[in-house]
């Protein structure tokens, strides 16, 4: 009888134990308590946003929306995106009041200018459409601003098309500078990814085929500095 009952608990302690191991093997599961079932980001730019002459799951809004996927499976991000290429923010304002988006969106991304610059838009159109961008966005991200990423703008000098003109770069600067100096002044997180968009010339691998946008790799590398920004504002 004694050896029976033995028996049973060297079994149960067995199976204590395999349950253990199961436990501890486990991958976690991340879970933002904050935000909703959905993660709702809404991307907003030009042709840097769209992922021009890369494919769709290339660009960078879609290489954070994967990101955010891995690290918060319970939660599906629903990305909108609401850009195109050769808009200035003249574009971009017109586009938002026509397109009228939800202002539900946990997170917003906001990455426009280049196209003032190539322009040759007067810097003053900037000053003052700038802010009433940030200000929309900020309205569509539920009226937070800490759920607002504005990102600089990509110095295309440093392409194939570019060649290292000084003119550019010099104009880029200077659109950067007034975009974070605002962002600054009041509380918006400002993310520099210009610096990664210079080495194109030095590795080529950073542009895409066309000679002038960024690549897949050059995109992983935002994503790389957005993610963790982005991660801090759904945790507000």
């Amino acid at each position: 009888m004694m050896k029976v009952i033995g028996t049973y608990l060297l079994s149960f302690w067995v199976l204590i134990l395999v349950w253990s191991c199961d436990q501890s093997t486990t991958a976690p599961v991340y879970y933002l308590p904050d935000t909703p079932k959905e993660i709702n980001y809404l991307a907003l730019g030009d042709s840097y946003t769209i992922g021009q002459s890369v494919c769709t799951t290339c660009r960078f809004p879609e290489q954070l929306k994967a990101r955010l996927e891995q690290n918060f499976p319970e939660q599906p991000v629903l990305l909108q995106v609401i850009a195109k290429t050769g808009w200035t923010t003249t574009n971009l304002l017109s586009e938002m009041n026509v397109n009228n988006p939800s202002d539900q969106f946990d997170l917003v991304t906001l990455l426009i200018g280049v196209n003032n610059q190539y322009q040759n838009k007067p810097f003053s159109l900037y000053e003052n459409e700038f802010p009433q961008l940030v200000n929309k966005a900020i309205a569509l991200a539920k009226g937070k601003k800490e759920h607002l990423l504005v990102v600089s703008i990509p110095d295309y000098a440093y392409t194939p098309f570019g060649q290292g003109a000084v003119n550019i770069s010099t104009g880029i600067d200077q659109y950067n500078a007034f975009a974070e100096n605002y962002c600054t002044q009041n509380g918006i997180v400002f993310i520099n990814i210009t610096d990664i968009t210079r080495l194109g010339l030095q590795q080529p691998d950073l542009v895409a085929s066309d000679g002038l946008h960024p690549s897949e790799l050059a995109y992983a590398k935002f994503v790389e500095r957005i993610f963790p920004k982005a991660i801090a504002a759904l945790e507000h």
